[in-house]
């Protein structure tokens, strides 16, 4: 006999384009739509409420999912025992208040990142969560990329050898004219509302190193605003506070250098808008969103610089692509099932607060060493080192 495991999920943002689109449609609603998590002889059903300030805007996305309940009271929510679980994808200076509101409370939390603006704050919620007893995790969703998942398999089994190196592309042009609609909302790209690219893609590229290669022991780094003024959503001119371009290197374990070029004002000619390559003695990697390439020691090709000549060979053509294994699905539904498991059967979910803090971290030394122009050391946080 099949048990049915409610879980009560209080989402908090969920009119913003992240927490409409991934969370919500792409996440939540699609497991209702399959009925449920399939665990064992147990289903796991998602029960959302949706929060938020605009009553409208709340009461049209709940009947666009068939969801009956939404409020405009988080307060109300979070003291109702029926909902177990928090989740807060709001713009990032409103997440710390209400994340810290929702331990107290006696909520398990799962929410977006960056988790707060500073990593003193992002780890006093980590410690917050163990105090209570809280079980807790954060979107860790380039994890999750058919791409990156593809990249990963080709390390675990080691085909690549030693590890020499890793280039992280990241970026596109976001348009500061207002062309259309807006294609990042403008809050991004004003500091004194959590914006900034470094502290958005820094605690992604975090992660990534931290369960690819290894933590980063230091850096340098310059971030730039490109563009000094934008358009906001009703296009009145403002002024752009926060960085849209970072430039770094990271200092790995084992000798691993990284280099990150992160830009939302540039023009990318790149197979995908985020690649990584990696480099190592027996060969390379190069892995986007979907896809990933592989080029074996034994198929490199001996390149002989001449620069009055075209090249006799394409250095694409001898890299051969790393096939499905599995059918790809969406990476924020697979970490929030994930997440439901670990909430109903106590299953093991490590990307938790701490984690999240280290990536704020890391945004923060890297800040510090653009305005200081100078490579820094980057402390350990949330490692019980």
């Amino acid at each position: 006999m099949t048990r049915s495991l409610r879980v009560g999920v209080i989402m908090n943002g969920v009119t913003g384009r992240m927490g409409r689109t991934q969370h919500l449609a792409r996440s939540i609603a699609a497991i209702r739509a399959d009925g449920g998590v399939r665990a064992g002889d147990a289903v796991i059903w998602p029960d959302p409420v949706l929060v938020g300030r605009d009553e409208s805007r709340l009461r049209e996305l709940a009947a666009a999912h068939g969801i009956e309940r939404y409020s405009t009271d988080l307060t109300a929510c979070l003291a109702d025992p029926a909902d177990s679980v928090y989740f807060d994808a709001q713009t990032t200076s409103r997440r710390e208040e209400a994340v810290a509101a929702a331990l107290r409370a006696g909520k398990h939390v799962y929410c977006e990142k960056p988790t707060a603006g500073t990593s003193a704050a992002a780890m006093g919620l980590a410690s917050l969560a163990a105090e209570v007893g809280a079980r807790n995790g954060v979107v860790q969703d380039k994890l999750f990329l058919p791409g990156v998942q593809k990249l990963q398999r080709v390390l675990e089994q080691g085909l690549l050898g030693r590890l020499l190196a890793v280039r992280v592309e990241f970026g596109y042009w976001v348009f500061a004219d207002a062309v259309g609609t807006t294609q990042r909302p403008s809050w991004n790209y004003r500091q004194q509302d959590g914006g900034g690219i470094v502290l958005d893609m820094f605690c992604h590229f975090n992660y990534l190193f931290e369960n690819l290669f290894g933590p980063v022991r230091s850096l340098a780094c310059t971030a730039l605003t490109h563009l000094p003024q934008r358009l906001d959503e009703q296009g009145t001119p403002y002024r752009a506070t926060a960085d849209d371009g970072a430039y770094a290197i990271f200092q790995l374990d084992d000798g691993v250098v990284a280099q990150v070029s992160a830009s939302w004002a540039v023009r990318p000619f790149r197979h995908d808008l985020f690649v990584v390559q990696v480099d190592g003695e027996a060969g390379s990697a190069t892995a986007g969103l979907q896809r990933c390439f592989v080029q074996p020691a034994a198929t490199t090709p001996r390149f002989v610089w001449n620069p009055d000549i075209p090249l006799a060979t394409d250095p694409r053509s001898s890299w051969a692509e790393v096939p499905e294994l599995l059918p790809p699905v969406n990476g924020f539904r697979h970490q929030w099932e994930l997440f439901l498991r670990h909430v109903a059967l106590d299953e093991p979910f490590p990307w938790d607060l701490a984690s999240a803090a280290r990536g704020v971290g890391l945004a923060e030394v890297a800040l510090r060493a653009s305005a200081e122009q100078r490579w820094l050391e980057v402390p350990e946080l949330g490692t019980g080192a």
